[in-house]
């Protein structure tokens, strides 16, 4: 009965009040629970999808490479060698690229940045340093011809196999062990986390490579027009012939040299003008063609090669091809 005599205060309808009730503690409850916030779209930076691209080439093209000389027992001469390791730091370095890509978009950490850095500087400079060997046992086999063939050549390979590689270890390991901008980004270079000053060693480095691969050239090309007028003479062969192939020589070397520089000069230059401030652009514009010359290395130092080229017939389809057997080695074949 006393439920029935209580008086309405507010002169509203309880329905109303009932409703304005229900408002009150909807909107309290609310308040309590913390928003969900949506979660941001995952934008990825064409030159990112580039660069993976690229690294899936280098990897699948120098896996063939690596693969040939693994399989066949044959391919075990010095200059095999070198090419395997040519081929093995080109493989690292896509792998490398592709591991960037997943890491920058699925794993993000500090960790896995110092990892696929170091893996990259690693792979990157066992390549050049790999194209430097090379450079000089080609040299070698041309200026020590009667003596080249033997095993002090074996050790001297085995040798500069150990120092390049364990050079390019060591190279990789610092941003790891340390010497990385993460903590100060004042220091960092145009490729982040490498510092300034790392990116500086690497870029003189190899315009010291540069500079010694470009020496040796030049005195290959001499030694090479020197036996090409040999066998002209003592064929006697007719100075146009001799011509020729002097020629086709010196292009070879010119385009082995011009293909390096080109692909790679753009960035040494850039990294050691530029810092972190500049636009990201520039630096991808100039570290994509330096992943092409990893794509071109195997065209110009393995799939040129008749022993390689032979195996790779015997792996596909079993035969060699009667024009490739029959084919005799040129003075301009260096």
């Amino acid at each position: 009965m006393n439920e029935d005599l209580k008086v309405n205060l507010s002169g509203l309808p309880r329905d109303y009040l009932d409703a304005a009730a229900a408002e009150n503690i909807s909107a309290a409850v609310s308040s309590r629970v913390p928003a969900v916030k949506p979660e941001p779209e995952l934008v990825v930076n064409p030159w990112d999808i580039v660069l993976c691209t690229s690294g899936t080439l280098i990897s699948c093209e120098n896996a063939i490479v690596v693969l040939i000389i693994f399989h066949n027992p044959s391919l075990r001469a010095p200059m095999f060698l070198l090419i395997g390791s040519l081929a093995l730091a080109d493989l690292l370095a896509g792998i490398g690229l592709i591991i960037n890509f997943v890491f920058a978009y699925l794993l993000q950490s500090e960790a896995t940045k110092l990892v696929t850095i170091g893996l990259i500087v690693a792979s990157f400079s066992a390549s050049v340093c790999s194209l430097l060997a090379i450079t000089v046992d080609r040299y070698l086999s041309l200026y020590y011809a009667l003596t080249y063939h033997s095993e002090r050549t074996v050790t001297f390979t085995y040798v500069m196999l150990v120092m390049l590689w364990g050079t390019s270890i060591c190279l990789g390991l610092l941003p790891i062990m340390g010497w990385n901008c993460l903590r100060d980004e004042s220091t960092c270079s145009v490729v982040r986390p490498l510092t300034k000053n790392n990116a500086a060693i690497l870029s003189v480095s190899f315009l010291f490579m540069f500079a010694l691969m470009l020496q040796l050239y030049i005195q290959i090309c001499k030694i090479v027009m020197r036996h090409a007028h040999q066998i002209a003479l003592q064929h006697h062969f007719l100075a146009t012939s001799h011509y020729v192939t002097t020629r086709r020589g010196v292009s070879t070397l010119a385009i082995i040299l011009g293909t390096f520089a080109a692909c790679w000069m753009p960035f040494t230059l850039y990294s050691l003008i530029a810092d972190y401030t500049y636009p990201s652009i520039y630096t991808y514009a100039t570290l994509l063609p330096a992943t092409y010359n990893s794509i071109i290395n195997p065209v110009i130092y393995a799939f040129r090669n008749q022993e390689i080229q032979k195996a790779l017939c015997l792996i596909c389809c079993g035969c060699i091809p009667s024009s490739l057997a029959q084919r005799a080695r040129s003075p301009s074949d260096v």
